[in-house]
């Protein structure tokens, strides 16, 4: 069974044995407070890990759990954890609140079934700026849309725990029509503006500089994006087909994310009238370069 991990002065770790591609070695579950505690992402539904997380508790009381956003990875166990403890669970809202509208409108797409948690709902719906207290600490609500519409990221301080908006060993998966790459650039540029010190991701290891890798991260979507147009400089291509050259060295069984993303950033050049679909905005249309 995982045990708790202290990293920091009234914050342990618990990491759920859920790895994959996607999850890297699995989802952190954050466990914040002394007395009483506060539970960021419990993680998917686990039984070994809602032990984990019952016994890390011990004695002392969960209040509330927090939810970075409705993938099974991190809002899968709240149903469970909170009916064994009585903690409010808190959110910005279900899988689906938030999408963009753009998004709403793109035909032909389903919503994303493998990953999505289409059960989950709060007890309490967050908005950004809001802020949730427990004793000793306060935490900021930010709204950080783009991974998910929904997605939310939370401030102490100058810490930030980051969800799935921002991780330090991988880029995130931006797919459509829950995922909007125009949000998520937006959002990163939005937490670049301030000065933090240490984040803590849904997934992999605290990363030391987050405006640095927040950094890093808008520079690879822009290099990704020009990739993208570089390659329909050749003719008019579908998203299939540009997934197909840009990412020929990655796995073929991360092909069907990598196209996701691919038509998140198709979406995106579309509204800003870099590209052009034919005949119409969709997951199979022909894509060229206006």
């Amino acid at each position: 069974m995982t045990t708790l991990q202290t990293i920091a002065p009234g914050l342990g770790l618990l990491r759920a044995d859920n790895p994959s591609p996607l999850t890297g070695t699995g989802t952190n579950t954050y466990v914040l407070g002394t007395d009483e505690l506060t539970v960021i992402d419990p993680g998917p539904d686990l039984d070994a890990h809602l032990v984990a997380i019952l016994s890390a508790a011990a004695d002392r009381p969960i209040r509330q759990i927090l939810v970075t956003h409705a993938h099974r990875d991190h809002s899968g166990l709240a149903p469970r954890l909170s009916a064994r403890t009585g903690a409010e669970v808190m959110a910005f809202g279900t899988a689906q609140d938030g999408v963009s509208p753009r998004m709403a409108r793109l035909p032909g797409l389903a919503a994303e079934g493998e990953g999505l948690d289409t059960a989950f709902v709060p007890d309490r719906r967050l908005v950004d700026g809001d802020r949730v207290s427990g004793p000793g600490f306060m935490l900021e609500v930010l709204h950080t849309p783009g991974h998910l519409g929904g997605h939310l990221c939370f401030a102490l301080d100058g810490t930030l725990f980051t969800g799935d908006h921002v991780m330090g060993w991988a880029s995130t998966i931006v797919s459509p029509p829950e995922g909007d790459m125009t949000d998520y650039i937006a959002s990163l540029h939005r937490l670049a503006a301030r000065p933090w010190t240490l984040g803590f991701p849904g997934h992999g290891p605290p990363i030391p500089d987050p405006v640095g890798r927040i950094s890093d991260l808008i520079f690879h979507r822009r290099q990704r994006e020009a990739e993208i147009l570089h390659a329909l400089g050749d003719g008019p291509a579908t998203p299939a087909a540009l997934t197909a050259r840009i990412y020929h060295q990655t796995p073929r069984p991360l092909w069907p994310a990598a196209q996701r993303n691919v038509l998140a950033h198709l979406v995106d050049l579309e509204g800003r009238n870099l590209v052009q679909a034919d005949p119409i905005l969709s997951p199979d249309a022909r894509f060229h370069r206006v």
